[in-house]
């Protein structure tokens, strides 16, 4: 090795000795970005990418000179090749041929590129400790030789040397994770398909609050907008739990029928009613030794609730038409995106059903107060998109970003992830040719733009007289649509619900309470 490598050497090493944590709070994030800055002081790239690894998955955790929504994306390794051949080559570095065939998962991603050309020149390298993959770093050019230069012996050493110092940090890290939480779970934060994404300031502390909360067994209440993803959190709770392991049940309290909703919490005996042609077990009983998610619980009935108490005050059910009781260990979780304390104030909803349940409250924040977080959702959104859609690559244009960014989201979350994949699906239908496929604004049916509403001095009174409570206005408006439908229905309940795409128990219980009434008409 030349003295002025050796020299380089020593110098990226001590970088990593300063960047390493000086007290027991280790941030991952922030030392793998000191990671990146030593390298980018050695190593001459477009693009630098640290990635952990989680189930399969390489997450980035630091990157420079890529698109912002990457931070957002989860690289299965059996999806990407040139991830995988890094993955596989456990000691020396991998640097791609500039005419390498094989797809670039940065395609279209570089900030320095212009147009959606590929990737021209690619390098990494594998972070093991022992037999175990820990994670990999990528380096990217728009020089098709850029990285050819660096002698083999010098970038080996730089992998060892980061191999070592990630391993250690990456140790601490979990340590760390074990002393908050008192359990090993690292493993078992974060399945692919419940991923949180976000890291903006009210998530940090939703975060915060599941890990302080979820190892316990007591009762907690999740509320939030529609769209928020509520039972995300629930998930999350569970995995981090010291139930994990046991069963994770969800009832959906406001599809259940009234006169089945007592079997469906506790089961029933052949014969206990009218079509109980076999025993059946409830949900309770399926949740023992887990976790029992009751979602949308504010719509569930009086007559219920207290049959719910009970079972949550001792643990003992009955099943319909036994007269053997049942004693059940299950962690209630419940999620709604009512107003509890208010239904309770208005009779709807029982008080000690109410502070049984909100033992451990949780508060989901609407999308409007995590902006940013909306580029990452967007990357992790588009990385299923482009899974799904079977196609190379992915991107959103950088005016979609900022309008998706600009729009207040009523619909949250859910909203966002709705939109995308419409959008996706039709930037995929006009440019199916394609490899890289990049979604533009005209991809997005969402209107961007705040309305502007002009009255003269003739039509302001006019529109003062016709004001009225949003809430009265709402259900006036809720009443007529559902008295439309089942006249264009014939009264059919069922097509009726289809038809406002709403569960017909959902929609019977609403007209109730609107007190929408109807005849047959005799013929």
């Amino acid at each position: 090795m030349e003295k002025r490598e050796l020299s380089q050497l020593i110098t990226f090493n001590q970088s990593l000795a300063e960047a390493l944590p000086k007290d027991n709070e280790v941030d991952l994030v922030s030392y793998c970005g000191a990671v990146m800055n030593a390298l980018k002081a050695l190593i001459s790239a477009d693009a630098i990418a640290v990635l952990g690894h989680e189930q399969g998955a390489l997450v980035p955790l630091a990157a420079t000179g890529l698109a912002p929504e990457v931070m957002g994306r989860r690289f299965q390794l059996s999806e990407h090749p040139r991830l995988k051949e890094i993955v596989h080559s456990e000691t020396a570095p991998v640097i791609f041929p500039a005419d390498c065939p094989l797809s670039d998962p940065y395609d279209g991603m570089l900030i320095a590129e212009t147009g959606d050309l590929p990737v021209h020149a690619c390098m990494g390298f594998a972070m093991y400790e022992q037999d175990k993959l820990l994670g990999v770093i990528t380096f990217d050019s728009l020089s098709p030789h850029a990285f050819d230069g660096y002698g083999a012996s010098l970038l080996a050493m730089v992998q060892a040397s980061v191999s070592s110092h990630f391993s250690a940090v990456d140790n601490m890290h979990r340590l760390s994770k074990r002393a908050k939480s008192g359990i090993a779970m690292l493993n078992e934060l974060s399945h692919q398909q419940y991923t949180m994404v976000g890291e903006s300031v009210p998530m940090q502390k939703l975060k915060s609050d599941i890990s302080l909360v979820a190892n316990s067994d007591l009762s907690v209440l999740i509320q939030g907008e529609t769209g928020t993803g509520k039972e995300l959190v629930a998930r999350q709770l569970h995995a981090q739990s010291n139930r994990s392991t046991g069963p994770f049940v969800q009832v959906n309290c406001a599809s259940l029928p009234d006169n089945l909703a007592e079997s469906e919490f506790f089961g029933h005996r052949k014969g206990a009613f009218t079509g109980a042609d076999k025993h059946r077990e409830g949900k309770f009983l399926v949740a023992d030794q887990g976790t029992l998610f009751l979602d949308e619980i504010g719509e569930l009935p009086l007559h219920i609730q207290s049959k719910l108490l009970r079972a949550l005050q001792s643990g003992e059910i009955q099943p319909v038409g036994s007269d053997k009781p049942h004693f059940v260990n299950v962690r209630i979780v419940a999620a709604t995106n009512r107003d509890l304390q208010k239904e309770v104030d208005e009779g709807r909803f029982r008080s000690d059903l109410y502070h049984r349940l909100r033992v451990f409250p949780l508060q989901v924040p609407a999308l409007k107060h995590r902006n940013t977080d909306i580029v990452p959702l967007a990357g992790y959104f588009v990385e299923q998109l482009r899974k799904k859609l079977g196609v190379s690559q992915l991107l959103l244009d950088d005016d979609l970003l900022a309008s998706l960014k600009a729009h207040d989201w009523p619909g949250n979350v859910r909203e966002l992830e709705h939109v995308l994949s419409r959008a996706a699906l039709k930037a995929k239908h006009s440019n199916w040719q394609k490899d890289i496929i990049k979604i533009m604004p005209s991809h997005c049916e969402l209107s961007f733009d705040s309305p502007k509403v002009e009255l003269d001095t003739h039509t302001r009174g006019e529109q003062e007289v016709m004001l009225q409570p949003i809430k009265e206005a709402t259900e006036e408006f809720q009443r007529s649509l559902i008295l439309k439908a089942l006249n264009t229905h014939q009264l059919n309940w069922a097509a009726a619900a289809r038809a406002l795409d709403i569960d017909r128990a959902n929609l019977v219980r609403l007209a109730k309470r609107l007190g929408v009434e109807t005849v047959k008409k005799v013929k």
